[in-house]
């Protein structure tokens, strides 16, 4: 499996992130990871949510075909501001990629 794209954004429209970024105002109340895949047809998928060092989300995913689009959506509550950051990890656990984001800064 591998990871061809990866952002986070503010929202998703007609399947393509919007509004992509690494930095977030405070009151921007939810983000997206949105990935796209290949090699990876009937496979799951995990976007694994951290605020600092904390884990506040895990998100499983089925991968439908080869190449697939997929998104999680994160609640970001206005006073968890910071550094942020959402692992994709395939079924085993192992880190495919890392997206590092702050919010409200």
């Amino acid at each position: 499996m591998t990871v061809v794209e990866a952002v986070v954004a503010r929202s998703v429209l007609d399947r393509q992130p919007q509004d992509t970024g690494t930095v977030f105002p405070a009151d921007v109340a939810q983000l997206i990871c949105w990935i796209k895949v290949e090699g990876a047809g009937g496979a799951s998928i995990h976007h694994v949510w951290f605020h600092g060092d904390t884990q506040v989300g895990d998100v499983e995913l089925q991968v439908g075909g080869s190449p697939w689009r997929t998104w999680s959506r994160k609640t970001v509550p206005a006073e968890w501001t910071g550094a942020w950051h959402v692992e994709v990890k395939d079924a085993a656990g192992t880190v495919l990629k890392r997206l590092d984001f702050t919010v409200g800064q």
